[in-house]
Order: structure tokens, then C-alpha cells, then sequence
């Protein structure tokens, strides 16, 4: 049996936390600063102390955030006018050893503006590893999903394995129609909960990968897929396909465009290995259906086999000295080395469906440190592929230095004083983009202020400088219009 979270029941909860001020705000409110970032590191107890004069709202944050035992007349008192028997019968609440106190069932967290997520407790929590049907709640996979995902407003939206629908939650700021689907009937039961509880109307619907949802198209899809890479099999529901290898974002990436509109986007989270010998760019491009997408494929890490399989069986509980994670972990790296596996690759897709006939797949490493969300720049690099698709007569254009771009140069000591080692050019919001240039491109750039077509600049270069390849300068002018660094004047 699965927990029934009801409309009554979330309506309720709802304001019960309300009324108590559980939410994002009130919680970084009651705990102050410090040790709210201490409860973010795993450290419980600078926020169990803080939380301790906070009168109904510290009830909840010791019940919900700390999986603290905590007396049943205090959690009656925070959650009056929610019957404890229906929290208690549906999973929200468990009793505890001590029949005077109750304890956390599920992870009910308030999360971003003012939303509520309700997932299962992690091993933390639980004092164990999760079992196979675990549902993920908010972690750094869904939430670098959610900042990667282009926020223009669409009419219908389709969430692929929606967990317990934390990226169905942010579409909400700009779909007008969302699907959410799930293989698990337990991670749909608790993502009703969660969409029911922040007052959402999401159809769900359970089934395999895209099965669901077949013969219908959406403007666009996000997919935090099952992407764990390894032998074919399913310890966890939440990250283990039963596919091997990475044939599980394979699958994805194939399918996606089928259930497009035309102009449509799609968007997940993927991984693929590295093998000797083998271009990671051609692997990944080869999955994709020949021409009508656009395709960005983004790697911001590459782990190598040992600490990629230890990271996965500490994210589940499992402690790699034990004897059941030296055995998962003996399996798993036997598997890397039966087929060549050389590291792991994850990152970010954005695929857009075109009629165009000249298509653009650009694969990409973007594996330094950045602040600012992908989403917005996602955006931004389908709007200047489709405008260098319009604008192929590149050299009749005029081009301006985007603000944000730096020239910098590194230099070192010689015997005639500082030689220049390296230029590049930097933009210093979104992802960073940066971009080695010569003497030459570096003062065709200087020269781009919106008052001369790109033809003329060339012209002028060739004249101060001698023999211009102007042929050789244009695909570095497309590779700084994809990354925003030369804007269209």
C-alpha cells in the first residue's frame, strides 16, 4: 500500500504549516544563518538548538528537517486541524518507540517560493539505506536541473519521470498545462501529494519511459531520467533504469524529439561513458535522430570509475566497507572494466525540434565553476542558432562586444622582459565562457562597435596588418555569437 495524500488532506497540512510559518522563509527565519547553512552541511544540532524557541514552527523543523522523536501533544498542537490518525494511516507520520511521541514518515520540506515537497526520508533520516522503491526528494541533480531549464512561457509541458515532481513545481511559474508520468506508483502517489499540497493542477500519469504519453506532443519536456551508469540491473527505482551502460540516456535523447511540436524544447540530465578510443561528442551525436534537432550537449563532469561508484552507494545508504557494498561495489567496477569504461560523463542536453533543413549539434565542456542558472543561457543559444540559420551572410553584418566581455592576457618572464603567453576572451556572466584568440581575431572583436559591417572590419585588417583569411574568421564569429560574447548590432 502506497500513501493516498488526498485534496483534503494536503488543503489542511497546508494550513496547518501556514499557520505555523513552515515555510522556506520562516525556517531560515527561525534558525538564523548559520545554522541554517549547518543543517544544509548535515549538521543537525546548531539547528535543533535554535529551533528550540520557536514554538510550533521548531515542532516541525525538529520533525520534518531533523527526524527528531517528538511528543504527540506538540505535533497535535503544530498541526491542529489535521487529523493525526489520517497523517499517521497515509505515511506523513509514524509513531515512535516511545508511544508518547511521533516521529516523520515522509519528507515534507517547505522548498523555493514558498512550496512544500513531499518525498520519502533519505538514509539519513531513516537511520538506513532506502529501500528499492525510494522517491528521491530535492537533491543537487533536480535542483541543477531546475536552474538548467528555460523558463519562456509555453502552453503544455511534459515531465518525464517526475519523482516527486520538483520540476513539474518550477514549470508551474510558466506552463499552462503540465503532464507529469512516472514508472513508480508510489513516486506518482507522493508527487500528488506534492502537487495537491502547493495547489496544483497536474495531470499524472504512471507508465514506462515516454509510453504514457504516446502519440502526443508537448512544447516542451524536461527528464531527470534513471542515468546512473553500470551493469543492467535495478537496485533503486529513482536512478537505475535496468538498462546497461548508458543506454538510458540514449533512449531518452532518441525518443525525446517524437513528442515535440514543432519548435518545441527538450531538456534533462544525462550521462555517457568515456571509452578509450572513443570521442565522447560522436557517441552522444549519435544518438540523436538524423536532422530536424538541435541539439547542445553541455559535460560538466567526468568521473572516473572508482569514485563514481563510491559516491552512488553512499547516495543510496549503502557504506562501501560493508559486506553488501563491497560486493555492489566488486560488480560494478568489474562491469567499467569488462567494457572499457574509462570515466563517466554528465552534463546537460537541450534538444529543440526544427523543419529546418540545416540542423545544429554542438557538443560542449563546461566543467569550470559558474554562479549564474543555464537556463537563461539555454535559452540564449537556441535564439542565436536560429539566428545564424536566418543570417548565414555573416560578413554583411554589423556586431557589438557584449558588455560583459573581457579581453585578458597572461604573460611570464623572459630574457627582453613580459611575453605574452595566451589572450583569451572572457565573458564574465552566464557559464564564463571563455575563448583563446590570436593578435588578429582579438583586434577584429576590438573593432566590432555596431559601425561597420564585419566585411569592412576585415578590410581594415588586412590593410594595417597584411593578408586577412576572412574564411578562417567566420566560424570563430559563429562560436562567439552561439556563447553571447558578439551581439547582432
Amino acid at each position: 500500500m502506497h500513501p493516498d495524500l488526498s485534496v483534503d488532506l494536503c488543503a489542511r497540512l497546508r494550513g496547518a504549516f501556514e499557520t505555523a510559518g513552515y515555510t522556506a522563509d520562516g525556517v531560515v527565519e527561525a534558525l538564523g544563518a548559520q545554522a541554517h547553512s549547518a543543517l544544509g552541511r548535515g549538521e543537525p544540532e546548531p539547528a535543533r538548538r535554535a529551533s528550540k524557541d520557536a514554538g510550533t514552527l521548531g515542532t516541525l523543523i525538529r520533525l520534518f528537517l531533523l527526524g527528531d522523536h517528538e511528543p504527540e501533544q506538540d505535533v497535535r498542537k503544530a498541526l491542529d486541524g489535521v487529523g493525526i490518525d489520517d497523517l499517521v494511516a497515509n505515511e506523513v507520520l509514524a509513531p515512535a518507540l516511545d508511544a508518547a511521541n511521533l516521529k516523520a514518515g515522509l519528507d515534507v520540506r517547505p522548498y523555493e517560493d514558498n512550496w512544500w515537497v513531499i518525498a520519502d526520508l533519505d538514509s539519513d533520516l531513516r537511520g538506513s539505506a532506502v529501500p528499492e522503491d525510494h522517491v528521491l526528494g530535492v537533491g543537487h541533480a533536480s535542483i541543477s536541473l531546475a536552474r538548467a531549464t528555460k523558463r519562456t512561457p509555453v502552453g503544455t509541458l511534459l515531465d518525464l519521470g517526475t519523482g516527486c515532481g520538483v520540476q513539474a513545481l518550477h514549470a508551474s511559474t510558466h506552463a499552462e498545462r503540465i503532464t507529469a508520468t512516472d514508472l513508480s506508483e508510489r513516486a506518482l502517489r507522493l508527487a500528488q501529494g506534492t502537487f495537491r499540497i502547493n495547489g496544483l493542477d497536474v495531470e499524472t500519469l504512471q507508465g514506462e519511459w515516454f509510453g504514457p504519453v504516446r502519440n502526443r506532443r508537448f512544447d516542451q519536456v524536461v527528464c531527470n531520467p534513471p542515468f546512473v551508469v553500470g551493469p543492467p540491473r535495478v537496485d533503486f527505482v529513482y536512478r537505475d533504469s535496468g538498462l546497461g551502460g548508458d543506454d538510458a540516456s540514449a533512449l531518452v535523447i532518441r525518443q525525446l524529439p517524437a513528442f515535440l511540436n514543432e519548435g518545441g524544447v527538450g531538456q534533462l540530465l544525462a550521462s555517457w561513458v568515456h571509452r578509450r578510443g572513443e570521442d565522447w561528442e560522436e557517441r552522444v551525436s549519435g544518438w540523436l535522430p538524423r536532422g530536424g534537432i538541435d541539439a547542445w550537449f553541455v559535460q560538466r563532469d567526468i568521473a572516473e570509475p572508482a569514485l563514481y561508484v563510491g559516491t552512488w552507494l553512499k547516495d543510496a545508504g549503502v557504506d562501501p566497507r560493508s559486506p553488501e557494498g563491497r560486493q555492489k561495489a566488486a560488480a560494478w567496477l568489474d562491469w567499467f572494466e569488462e567494457n572499457d569504461v574509462q570515466g563517466v560523463g554528465f552534463g546537460y542536453v537541450t534538444l529543440r525540434r526544427t523543419d529546418e533543413m540545416h540542423s545544429q549539434v554542438i557538443c560542449e565542456d563546461l566543467r569550470h565553476a559558474y554562479d549564474d542558472p543555464l537556463g537563461p543561457e539555454a535559452a540564449r543559444w537556441l535564439d542565436n542558432v536560429a539566428w545564424l540559420r536566418a543570417n548565414p551572410d555573416l560578413l554583411s553584418r554589423r556586431f557589438r562586444v557584449a558588455d560583459t566581455v573581457l579581453l585578458e592576457e597572461v604573460s611570464e618572464p623572459g630574457d627582453e622582459g613580459w611575453r605574452k603567453v595566451v589572450a583569451r576572451l572572457h565573458r564574465t556572466d552566464g557559464p564564463g565562457w571563455q575563448h583563446e584568440v590570436d593578435e588578429a581575431t582579438a583586434k577584429l572583436v576590438a573593432g566590432c562597435n555596431g559601425s561597420l559591417p564585419l566585411e569592412d572590419l576585415l578590410a581594415l585588417l588586412e590593410f594595417a596588418y597584411g593578408e586577412i583569411d576572412a574564411e578562417a574568421a567566420l566560424p570563430i564569429v559563429r562560436d562567439l555569437i552561439r556563447h553571447g560574447m558578439l551581439i547582432p548590432a
